[in-house]
């Protein structure tokens, strides 16, 4: 049988690549050495139709296509350093639609002191935005260089996004949260400060950064009851026949930053987080619930090229 890209994944996929290339690091960023520091640089592509729900006003597109790659350098503790952006419109495209996009990619720069310094311009079907984001840090986190012991914090609400993707009033904290994601980048630097042992940002769900960062030999442990779902929460997802750990676990787009640090270090924190679970031994990642049943957690996340 021939094997096609739907078939294995987009994080298969990736794997392949690197295991191609002996300079590309398996993390959130590439990392290079440059003088006494290191250049931390990502890329992430967003396409019209895939990325950008139909509700989303152009500006807050393009304010989302510099929150995906600010997002990865939030998540190594980088200083932002510059913005490459390349878009592809359609040629029918109004004249003002564009000019709010860049107006959405420059409030953003200007939001996160990231310059926007270059990129190019093309025609496509539909709009397509790759951003690049270049960063400088002395000593980046990485996904698994956690210990037995360490808790698992999260710098915000998850799932939030993942809610309001399906709710059509604008004006509450859910679809906000959708429309336009904040990316933590000071949130990251901080955490880096005050002694975070790893560190990965929430975009294909906390299911999937879980496994993403998992290696052999340790186990996770989150608690239902530090999640701080709320009541609202719950009754909304279930008006919409949905369940609310599947949103929280399985949707993503959240952008909060997951990562571990020491219980000693934690009193060192100068930011807003929640303690949701701790790293174990028992080499599986499991949620203990609200009722102290304790099951595992499916490896299920957002992930492109998967077929239907």
């Amino acid at each position: 049988m021939t094997l096609k890209v739907s078939d294995i994944g987009e994080k298969e996929l990736v794997k392949y690549i690197i295991s191609k290339s002996k300079k590309i690091t398996p993390d959130d960023t590439a990392i290079t050495e440059l003088g006494d520091t290191n250049l931390i640089s990502t890329s992430d592509m967003l396409i019209q139709s895939r990325h950008f729900p139909q509700n989303m006003s152009y500006f807050d597109m393009g304010f989302k296509s510099v929150t995906v790659n600010v997002s990865d350098l939030a998540a190594m503790g980088a200083e932002p350093l510059g913005f490459l952006l390349s878009i592809a419109i359609p040629k029918d495209l109004k004249l003002e639609d564009f000019k709010e996009i860049i107006e959405g990619v420059l409030s953003a720069c200007d939001y996160y002191s990231i310059p926007l310094i270059g990129g190019d311009t093309n025609e496509a079907n539909e709009i397509i935005m790759s951003g690049t984001a270049l960063g400088l840090c002395d000593d980046p986190l990485m996904k698994d260089t956690y210990s037995i012991g360490d808790l698992i914090v999260v710098t915000g609400d998850i799932g939030l996004a993942a809610l309001g993707f399906n709710l059509t009033v604008m004006d509450n904290i859910y679809v906000k949260k959708a429309l336009k994601p904040i990316a933590r980048i000071n949130e990251g630097i901080l955490i880096k400060q005050a002694g975070a042992t790893s560190a990965t940002d929430i975009t294909d769900g906390l299911a999937s950064e879980l496994y993403t960062i998992k290696k052999e030999g340790f186990g996770f442990m989150i608690y239902e009851n530090l999640l701080g779902i709320s009541d609202e929460y719950k009754r909304l997802a279930d008006e919409f026949g949905l369940d609310y750990l599947d949103l929280i676990f399985h949707v993503g787009e959240d952008f909060e930053l997951l990562f571990t640090i020491s219980k000693e270090n934690l009193k060192k924190l100068s930011i807003d987080y929640k303690v949701i679970g701790e790293v174990t031994d028992s080499d599986v990642i499991e949620l203990t619930l609200g009722n102290n049943f304790v099951e595992r957690i499916r490896n299920e996340g957002y992930e492109h090229y998967v077929s239907e």
